[in-house]
């Protein structure tokens, strides 16, 4: 990992957006099933949403923005893929309108148990 990097995702985590904010309310000291995730992490040359490196998760959240990059995404899921992680992706929408959803499927990929609570 460059500075240049790590310089990029500090930068991301000051730059939030209200759905990152509340996944990150979610996952953050370990709220979801005592999984331990980061935000805006470096991996494999990206900067990645979320990661929880225990279970190898990548959870990833698209705005507009990811309508014109598809092509992009696909390769990077692809290329993470290929290092053994899971790589979940949520619409900005269905974070905001349907939290239970996304926690739900996070969950899933997680192999965590549904009937532990939130918090």
């Amino acid at each position: 990992m460059t500075t240049e990097q790590r310089h990029f995702a500090r930068r991301l985590r000051t730059q939030s957006t209200a759905p990152e904010d509340i996944v990150w309310g979610i996952l953050r000291n370990r709220r979801l099933d005592g999984l331990r995730f980061r935000r805006q992490v470096p991996l494999l040359g990206y900067t990645v949403d979320f990661l929880c490196v225990n279970r190898k998760l990548v959870i990833e959240l698209d705005g507009q923005q990811h309508d014109a990059e598809r092509d992009y995404d696909a390769a990077r899921t692809q290329e993470i893929e290929r290092h053994g992680f899971v790589v979940i992706r949520f619409r900005n929408e269905l974070v905001v309108n349907d939290c239970d959803a996304v926690i739900a499927a996070i969950r899933k990929a997680a192999g965590t148990s549904t009937e532990n609570p939130l918090l």
